[in-house]
């Protein structure tokens, strides 16, 4: 349940409220807007046959407007427990910004320190905010190129250093969580790993911003309830990223979901970002896919650049080159002023 508190509300009575919901069995989460306090009631109450009685007597304190029960499966990362955007500051980036939006770009795959410097020095010099690039990837088949692990960690903390730019890395395994946070400024949650709930709760309980990506057959409630395993171990800097989910449609790699960049922003507080390149798996099609997503409300959006993309050893085909890239931000660009964001 919410319990909204009025206008006049103080500490004390914020005090006084989560003292006795804590005292009820319930973890307590508190949103402090700029004109009420929310306080979000989660968990299952020590009598749940009393949760009607005790929203009675919580309604009934002067200091609070009104008491709303709330049925979605997923609490923390609801709307209505957070109504203002979360904006997550990653090494003063702003993501979830409602006035800008954030370019995170860069190789699939980190495989040499010279490959890895000539995407990051060409997505800088486009416009990007943020480098990606993986350390360790996930592959369907066991023999494909699966990361250079701790030294491609190394080569994008290096990168960091040279062009003041933060780093998205993917981490795939609860083992690695704490090595992947000594390097990584954002930790991404690939599709595959979306429902390893393990590894969700142990990246819960860091506080390292987290991608999560949707499910490659996840609904956008299932989604959000993995959000929620993040969140619910108290790590708040959640944002979701849509990357297309698999239908029977073979000419692209998969669909990407323009319902769900608006579904999340009326479901959720949490950032969105859309990556068209997994979304479509063909170079030719990121940037009308690009356009379509920022228009819809995408706060951000996640690119593949390589400098040489048929000798890429991961997703070279879905690749963007270093002057593909730069025309891709000078065609976003119109398209953020007319949304009312800047890039």
């Amino acid at each position: 349940m919410i319990v909204i508190l009025s206008s006049g509300a103080t500490k004390e009575n914020l005090q006084h409220i989560t003292r006795m919901l804590e005292e009820r069995g319930y973890a307590v989460h508190v949103s402090e807007g700029v004109e009420r306090t929310i306080v979000g009631a989660v968990g299952v109450p020590a009598d749940p046959t009393q949760k009607a009685a005790v929203m009675e007597q919580f309604e009934a304190l002067p200091y609070v407007d009104r008491v709303v029960p709330v049925s979605k499966p997923y609490k923390v990362v609801n709307k209505q427990f957070h109504p203002d955007p979360t904006v997550i500051n990653v090494r003063g980036i702003k993501i979830g910004d409602p006035t800008s939006v954030v370019m995170m770009a860069g190789p699939c795959t980190v495989e040499t320190e010279e490959q890895l410097m000539e995407s990051a020095r060409a997505v800088k010099a486009a416009g990007a905010h943020i480098l990606r690039g993986g350390a360790y990837k996930p592959s369907t088949s066991p023999y494909s190129f699966h990361g250079h692990g701790e030294a491609a960690l190394k080569m994008l903390a290096a990168a960091r250093e040279e062009l003041g730019m933060p780093i998205i890395t993917e981490v795939m395994d609860v083992r690695d969580v704490e090595l992947v946070c000594e390097y990584a400024d954002i930790l991404q949650i690939g599709t595959r790993n979306m429902a390893n709930f393990n590894l969700l709760r142990e990246v819960g309980k860091t506080q390292t911003p987290v991608m999560l990506k949707r499910g490659m057959a996840a609904t956008i409630e299932e989604w959000l309830q993995a959000a929620e395993y993040i969140a619910s171990q108290g790590n708040k800097n959640v944002m979701l990223c849509e990357r297309g989910i698999r239908t029977f449609e073979t000419y692209t790699r998969n669909t990407f979901d323009i319902n769900a960049v608006a579904a999340v922003k009326e479901l959720s507080h949490l950032p969105i970002i859309a990556d068209p390149s997994h979304a479509t798996g063909k170079a030719s099609l990121v940037n009308a896919v690009s356009r379509a997503a920022l228009a819809a409300g995408a706060d951000g959006l996640i690119i593949e650049v390589h400098p040489n993309p048929e000798k890429a050893l991961k997703d070279g085909a879905q690749s963007l080159l270093p002057e593909a890239f730069v025309k891709l931000m000078h065609d976003l660009a119109p398209i953020a002023g007319a949304v009312g964001r800047r890039l």
